[in-house]
Formats: structure tokens, sequence, C-alpha cells
């Protein structure tokens, strides 16, 4: 079963941009696609609990339902986990 990935971000955002494109390249090794999610666009759509939840850290990565590291991407930990997951 693959690990599901999601990016939590805002438009905008600098870091964000940066660790889109690491997530992204790390995420290949993997087969993985990661879900893309603006914490704004989100609580613009009437869902305002994410941008509470992840609005000040951002960028954050989120790893089959749990926070795993903000503001960039912990490469080594991100693949040892992932690596558990195989």
């Amino acid at each position: 079963m693959k690990a599901t990935v999601e990016l939590m971000t805002r438009a905008g955002c600098h870091a964000c941009a940066a660790a889109e494109h690491q997530l992204r390249t790390v995420l290949a090794d993997y087969g993985i696609e990661p879900s893309v999610v603006d914490v704004d666009a989100a609580a613009e759509a009437g869902d305002p609990s994410l941008r509470a939840e992840y609005g000040d850290r951002v960028p954050v990565i989120v790893l089959d339902g749990d926070e795993h590291s903000y503001w960039e991407v912990d490469e080594p930990r991100l693949r040892a986990d992932l690596d558990g997951r195989r």
C-alpha cells in the first residue's frame, strides 16, 4: 500500500514552492504523487480547519494523515519513513 503525502501550502509562498519541488523529487523515487493543498483556498471553500492548523507553519508535509515536517522537507527522515512503509 502506497503512502499518501500531502503538502499544505499557500499561494505566493516561496518556501512552499521550494518544498514542493524537493518533495516531488523525493517522492518520484517511490512512485508517489503528492496532493498539494492550499490552506487559504480550503478556508475560502468552507473548511477553515486546515488554515487554522497549518497556516502559520506552511509548508507542512502530512504523511498518511500525520504531520511529518514543516518549513522544509526533512529528506532523510521522509525517506526512512517511506522505506518503512514498503
